[in-house]
């Protein structure tokens, strides 16, 4: 029988993220997050690292996301690809909770 993981409960239990992956799937091939950030919330950290691509989607609300010399918003329904090293810092400048996933595997440079 598969297992079915609460993510938004385990998210808000772990402070507002929770990253679903090899503790949970006991696999390193992928892995998905859930985020929710409050209105107003900034500086959430998105970073694959070393040998992890990523591919960021806005489920509920805006985000504004924020890098060296870039911002950029990405509104509900729309994703993003970050390889590597890329950071970005997530805020939501809405009034609503917003809720965000990434999800990610190991890119051709993988450990």
């Amino acid at each position: 029988m598969r297992k079915i993981y609460s993510l938004r409960k385990m998210a808000l239990e772990a402070g507002g993220e929770y990253v679903l992956g090899a503790r949970d799937l006991r696999t390193h091939a992928c892995y998905l997050i859930y985020g929710e950030l409050a209105p107003g919330e900034r500086g959430r950290k998105v970073c694959p690292g070393a040998g992890h691509e990523e591919i960021l989607l806005a489920v509920k609300g805006n985000l504004s996301l924020s890098a060296e010399n870039e911002e950029i918003r990405l509104q509900e329904g729309e994703a993003l690809h970050f390889q590597e090293e890329e950071t970005v810092f997530l805020a939501n400048p809405g009034q609503e909770k917003s809720v965000y996933i990434p999800a990610g595997g190991h890119s051709g440079r993988a450990h």
